[in-house]
């Protein structure tokens, strides 16, 4: 056949057209009707009637350890129409080549119907499996297994761009449903975070109108489980002053603490690591301080910004220590983030093991650092967070075997180790053990 450059022209101009029409459609879909939208709220959204198990008091986070928890994994054949969502970089199989995730976790306690077959395979030849966040069983058991190692509770991702997509919303509202069942059923506390993270500009005002759905279609601050501070129900906004990629403003932000103040809200912010001296991370604006000051619990985002033990410490007496002494000027309180370790080599292609968790001693640094600094209550991220490897809950050593992924594991540690390394961070918190460098005798033999 004779080359035809006209013909080969069009070709690539019908190509283009249709990629751009496909995914204008599917920027649509992710768009739902406000009528889809209530129909899922009508169907999701209930007052908790269940039995409540008296476990943590509630009423305040002083000498709580709190663990941010995802919530947004799904997998083909829970039932929510999302495919393996969150573990794969695109809406396809979860098999070799398309792994976002950096840790796999441990399922081997989960029910037949909890697990999911992938594509990967183990060394032996056993399909690897991974689980479902929609699936309540799974859920449930996180929580039990938060009660079994001490762990207070957990602060429920709800981040805000899904929730304008009738199956995100769903998703969302499910989870959160299961957590309110799992909190009650096994004695901790969760709350609500917000993060605002894919906001366009005029859009924060959309978290607002959820937090109205779950307070009066959901009525959620009325569970016993549900976490107050300062004698009201505490909700938490993570996104407010970063300096990259964000497109709504301080002033949207003012906002919306402002509207959560009204509703009689314990107000928390999640804000970059630079924000008292408006640099590194943060918008160098000083009306964030307006606005922190008008809110309750402040907490800097840290996950990423220290590699090692030694920089741990010297974020402790740079950062922890004059921030701590800020808050308390302006009658705040101050909920630092202590991390395991941190790679994100599937979902980014970038370092490796970009942080190193030398066997629980990068953790277990933190916790010291935080009490040695004064904190009062430890914010741990994250309870299931594999995509970016700063999961604490079971993980597996034995990981699947890729020529096209990595896979971090716990360095033969049980798979245990990090939630009984959070449980000892609790108790270290609230004055029950001094602070050592060294990791707990109770762990100490299982790290060598």
């Amino acid at each position: 056949m004779q080359f035809n450059p006209k013909r080969k022209f069009l070709a690539v101009k019908w190509l283009i057209c249709l990629t751009f029409l496909t995914a204008n459609f599917a920027s649509r879909l992710m768009a739902s009707t406000p009528a889809e939208l209530e129909a899922v709220n009508a169907e999701t959204m209930h007052a908790f009637h269940g039995a409540n198990v008296h476990g943590i008091d509630v009423n305040s986070l002083a000498g709580k350890v709190m663990c941010g928890y995802q919530g947004w994994f799904n997998a083909e054949g829970d039932g929510a129409g999302r495919s393996f969502h969150h573990w794969t970089k695109d809406s396809g199989l979860l098999q070799p080549g398309n792994a976002k995730i950096d840790l796999w976790p441990d399922v081997s306690e989960l029910a037949a119907d909890e697990r999911f077959p992938t594509g990967f395979l183990h060394a032996d030849g056993r399909t690897a499996e991974v689980f479902s966040s929609f699936k309540e069983a799974t859920v449930l058991r996180h929580f039990q297994w938060m009660r079994d190692y001490g762990i207070d509770g957990v602060f429920v991702q709800r981040f805000a761009t899904p929730l304008r997509d009738a199956r995100g919303l769903r998703h969302n509202n499910v989870v959160l449903t299961h957590c309110r069942k799992g909190a009650n059923r096994f004695g901790r506390a969760y709350a609500v975070m917000y993060d605002l993270s894919g906001l366009g500009e005029n859009q924060v005002s959309e978290v607002a109108n959820d937090w109205r759905a779950l307070r009066t279609q959901m009525h959620i601050t009325e569970d016993p489980a549900y976490l107050q501070h300062r004698g009201k129900p505490v909700v938490a906004v993570w996104g407010v002053g970063f300096n990259k990629d964000r497109k709504y403003s301080i002033a949207e932000c003012r906002q919306l603490v402002e509207f959560l103040k009204k509703d009689d809200c314990t107000v928390m912010l999640g804000v970059p690591n630079g924000w008292r001296e408006l640099n590194r991370d943060s918008v160098a604006d000083p009306e964030l301080h307006e606005v922190l000051k008008l809110a309750d619990i402040v907490s800097p985002w840290t996950v990423g910004r220290y590699d090692t033990v030694a920089e741990a410490k010297l974020h402790g007496n740079e950062d922890v220590k004059p921030d701590l002494a800020w808050c308390r000027a302006q009658k705040l309180d101050y909920l630092p983030v202590v991390f395991p370790g941190f790679s994100w080599f599937n979902m980014q292609g970038k370092a490796f093991n970009k942080i190193p968790r030398l066997k629980g001693e990068f953790l277990w640094s933190q916790f010291v650092v935080a009490k040695q600094a004064g904190a009062e209550m430890i914010y741990v991220a994250m309870f299931d967070e594999v995509d970016e490897g700063t999961a604490i809950f079971k993980c597996q050593n034995d990981v699947p075997v890729s020529g096209k992924d990595k896979f971090v594991t716990y360095e033969g540690l049980p798979s245990d180790f990090y939630l009984k390394i959070t449980e000892q961070g609790g108790r270290l918190l609230r004055g029950e053990m001094q602070p050592s460098e060294k990791i707990p005798h109770v762990l100490a033999p299982l790290a060598e």
